[in-house]
């Protein structure tokens, strides 16, 4: 019996070495070490669990679930690379990416919702101004196209990098007729230029403190903007230049249509002590008044369409040729304008009145400066105006905007110029 015990723990030992060999030889093949550098080739996908034959899919997260560990976002030197990011991921429908884009800073879980629900929607980015000079700037993110949904992303620079730093999402759709939404200085600015771009009179005197600023001025800035054929500069479209707590100051840059030429007016804004609402209180039109010379009329900065009232304020201005009453295509153009105003409030009333230069008999420059507001008053009234709203008055050559003559006598055609006109003075 001894003589048998070895031969049985050899035969034991032989048959854990063969179990070992077969178990080693029918083992997968494990992924190699991190360090690795083929590691993230060859080994192999991450596969969902198969349950019954059956591949299982990971439940997708939530919004609480992918800002739970964000990060602080994207940072890049010119804010319009991130937002072009941003705006990529949206059309994917990538809101994780989007999330990460954005920052924990900036996105909520009210954010996110809003967001999600409207990717892949046709949108843009637009520039609105800035916040704080070199420092601050908003941008609006835009879906759709004449009900637009705004989303406002403000940007703050530090160390030469830009990052998102909040975000406004209106409550609902708000019309700018009857509700104002995340109206600060600067959307308010934004929102009273978009109104004169689209001609729009009425929205843009919401925005205006009217014992500030007449609404001759705002009509001035109407014809200006249809008649130059301005649009708001791309880069930098508002740029601040002094922040209080009662006062702002913005100097908004347009352009030319075509971009080859621009210029600049100033708006400055003030917070009504009793609505607590902010409003445009002052408009400095100069340098705009200069470019528009330049372009459309020729250099003489006197043929301009905002002229001062000898009775006092401000009117419109409409130019005719010498010992003409016939009105240019450019004046039938401003005066679109003022009858889609009028029509938009029977209750508005204007006064025309018409001028002569010096040269011709007294009684003939009264009758031609009657015929010259007469010929306005026949426009609007074509145009659906009531004639009742208008009241029409002939001055002849007793009120020049500029002497007719020279300091030495001379006869002074381009002072004569800005002298043949018809004034338009609002009544309201």
């Amino acid at each position: 019996m001894k003589n048998k015990v070895p031969y049985f723990f050899f035969a034991l030992a032989a048959a854990l070495a063969a179990a070992a060999v077969w178990m080693w030889l029918n083992s997968p093949v494990l992924p190699t070490s991190s360090n690795d550098p083929k590691s993230t080739i060859d080994s192999p996908a991450i596969k969902p669990p198969v349950t019954d034959g059956i591949e299982q899919t990971l439940p997708p997260q939530t919004p609480e679930q992918i800002l739970e560990n964000l990060g602080v976002g994207l940072a890049t030197e010119n804010s319009a690379d991130m937002l072009n990011q941003i705006s990529e991921a949206l059309k994917k429908g990538d809101m994780t990416q989007v999330a990460k884009l954005i920052g924990k800073d900036a996105m909520d879980v009210d954010t996110f919702t809003l967001l999600n629900a409207l990717a892949k929607q046709p949108h843009s980015f637009r520039e609105v101004g800035e916040i704080e000079l070199n420092k601050r700037t908003r941008w609006a993110l835009e879906f759709g196209e004449k009900e637009k949904i705004h989303i406002y992303f403000d940007l703050h620079q530090e160390n030469g990098k830009w990052r998102v730093e909040k975000i406004s999402v209106p409550e609902t759709k708000a019309d700018p007729k009857d509700k104002e939404s995340v109206i600060d200085p600067l959307n308010l600015a934004d929102n009273f230029l978009q109104a004169v771009l689209k001609q729009n009179f009425e929205v843009a005197l919401q925005w205006v403190d009217l014992k500030s600023v007449s609404e001759t001025k705002i009509a001035a800035l109407c014809i200006l903007f249809e008649e130059g054929e301005y649009k708001l500069r791309e880069n930098k479209p508002l740029r601040a230049m002094f922040q209080r707590d009662d006062t702002v100051g913005y100097l908004a840059h347009i352009e030319a249509k075509d971009g080859n030429q621009t210029a600049q007016f100033s708006l400055n804004l003030r917070l009504d002590a009793e609505t607590k609402k902010w409003r445009v209180f002052e408009i400095n039109l100069d340098q705009l008044l200069a470019d528009y010379a330049t372009r459309v009329a020729n250099g003489d900065i006197y043929y301009s369409p905002l002229v001062k009232n000898p009775s006092g304020g401000e009117t419109l201005a409409l130019y005719f040729e010498f010992n003409e009453d016939m009105m240019s295509p450019r004046t039938q153009r401003q005066l679109e304008i003022v009858a889609s105003i009028l029509k938009s409030d029977a209750k508005k009333k204007i006064t025309l009145s018409g001028h002569t230069d010096a040269l011709g008999t007294k009684s003939y420059n009264d009758q031609l400066s009657a015929n010259r507001a007469d010929v306005v008053r026949d426009f609007l009234a074509a145009a659906g105006v009531s004639t009742e709203q208008i009241v029409t008055i002939a001055k002849g050559a007793s009120q020049p905007r500029r002497p007719n003559v020279t300091e030495t006598g001379e006869d002074d055609p381009s002072g004569r110029r800005a002298n043949r006109r018809t004034e338009i003075y609002l009544d309201f």
